[in-house]
């Protein structure tokens, strides 16, 4: 299995993500990794880590590194020697079975289909966001790939959604909702109203119906479908409440004596909570619709984020989930 790892991308380029790619070499031994990256810059930080596995960890060097702030398109097509883009490129010339960056996400999604392109028959990608929720893992799908949608795009995000938690993450019968601004079918714009027809008369999905931005933690659904901003405002308001409680708990515990001492029996309850809802250990977004496991990590990730996101891009290959789409559209007749 042989992945190439945008080294420089992500705000804690090149240390974190070659701690990451050492980390999951360690973890899968049958996982090569092409280190794409300033050839020199990569040397130095490998020696720093003090591990360097030359049989499984390979350098591709890539002079040009692609800013979170340039714009997109722009970069992906100017920035031809970028790390992001060549390593899109080994996956395209089926070099590399996979990739992974933190970088720049609409770059990312750029490069998807300049580069390594789309499956045949989906109109636009989506980036599909695995959430911790209650009692499941719950897919967010879109969260920024494709802002402005047509009924169309969401039916088609609903098929691979439902495609990957079935063959990826191992659920026999997926459930499907639209995100709403409320449960009723009179709610809904005229594109989510249309959408929610195309699921309905497909008896093949498991189509729960709309759901409400409150029910998306309760994990009502395994594929919960939106347009690319409502799904990115929602994933990242998600993330600001995680991180606002947790801020509130220790300012409050601070202040307070019986809390503190009542800590030190919670704290392994808290780990365990942490545990369980941090996007740490589920890796990165996969960016479905694209003819190639691309798979975008956080950008804040460090070793352990890009560790798994390694594993989510082997495992999408592993498991042929573009291979998995293709044959759903056709069965379903999408397939031109």
């Amino acid at each position: 299995m042989h992945l190439a790892l945008d080294v420089m991308g992500g705000d804690h380029a090149p240390m974190e993500i070659c701690r990451g790619a050492v980390l999951a070499c360690r973890e899968f031994q049958d996982l090569e990794i092409a280190l794409v990256g300033q050839g020199p810059v990569v040397e130095r930080t490998l020696e720093e880590i003090g591990h360097r596995d030359e049989k499984r960890l390979h350098i591709v060097h890539a002079e040009e590194i692609i800013g979170m702030d340039e714009s997109p398109s722009v970069a992906i097509r100017k920035k031809r020697r970028s790390s992001m883009r060549i390593a899109m490129e080994m996956v395209r010339s089926r070099e590399a079975e996979g990739c992974v960056s933190a970088g720049n996400t609409g770059a990312i999604v750029a490069g998807g289909v300049l580069v390594v392109g789309r499956i045949p028959g989906i109109e636009r990608p989506a980036l599909g966001a695995p959430l911790p929720v209650l009692n499941r893992v719950s897919l967010l799908l879109d969260v920024g790939a494709t802002v402005r949608c047509k009924p169309i795009h969401l039916y088609q995000f609903a098929v691979m959604g439902e495609v990957y938690m079935r063959c990826i993450m191992g659920i026999q019968r997926p459930e499907i909702a639209l995100l709403s601004n409320g449960e009723e079918e009179i709610k809904g714009d005229e594109v989510v109203m249309e959408t929610r027809e195309l699921l309905r008369k497909n008896s093949s999905h498991s189509f729960v119906g709309y759901v409400e931005g409150k029910d998306v933690p309760r994990g009502v659904a395994d594929v919960v479908v939106c347009d690319g901003f409502t799904g990115n405002i929602l994933l990242k308001f998600g993330e600001g409440i995680v991180h606002g409680v947790y801020d509130l708990l220790r300012e409050e515990i601070s202040r307070r004596l019986l809390p503190k001492v009542g800590m030190i029996f919670m704290i392994p309850m808290f780990k365990d909570i942490w545990r369980r809802f941090d996007y740490e250990q589920y890796g990165g977004t996969p960016l479905l619709g694209v003819d190639g496991a691309v798979v975008k990590a956080h950008g804040r990730s460090k070793a352990t984020a890009i560790s798994s996101a390694l594993r989510v891009a082997r495992d999408f290959a592993r498991r042929k989930g573009v291979a998995m789409i293709r044959e759903e559209l056709v069965q379903r007749g999408d397939a031109p």
